[in-house]
């Protein structure tokens, strides 16, 4: 009888054991398309380079701000007299732009801060709240390019 009691605590030891991890196993993140998701330079430059330097109604420009703030996020000055930015400029706003645009993130800072809060954005941005839904077609370029889109 000491046997069968002894190979029966070890049953249930096993069977708590395999519970828990198929418990924590099951709590994980499903793997998504972010593994696979990638921040096209191209993509950037002629799409999410102009939302920054559109003027939408009742807000500054992201280039006014964001090239002088002290924010996480910054832009390279635009030249004097530029209304855009040259190729060499072009290349460290993208590498700026890394800090705040994690690949295949929906919760990056770059689509998520200047999203109205009412919109599933953050409650604040110092620049206000640039776009009042998720169907701006402005918002809609900056989650096409951290959701990985390249330029076709």
């Amino acid at each position: 009888m000491k046997r069968a009691s002894s190979y029966m605590v070890v049953a249930a030891c096993l069977f708590v054991a395999a519970a828990g991890s198929l418990r924590q196993a099951g709590s994980q993140p499903a793997p998504s398309s972010a593994a696979s998701a990638s921040l096209d330079y191209e993509f950037f430059k002629a799409k999410v380079q102009p939302v920054f330097l559109a003027k939408r109604e009742g807000h500054a420009r992201c280039v006014v701000c964001h090239t002088f703030n002290n924010a996480s996020f910054k832009l390279v000055p635009l030249s004097p007299g530029s209304t855009s930015w040259n190729e060499e400029q072009s290349r460290r706003n993208f590498e700026l732009v890394k800090r705040v645009a994690m690949p295949g993130f929906l919760e990056s800072k770059l689509i998520k801060h200047p999203l109205a809060e009412e919109a599933g954005g953050d409650y604040h941005h110092g620049g206000g709240q640039q776009f009042a839904s998720q169907q701006d077609p402005h918002w809609l370029t900056l989650k096409a390019f951290v959701m990985g889109e390249t330029a076709k």
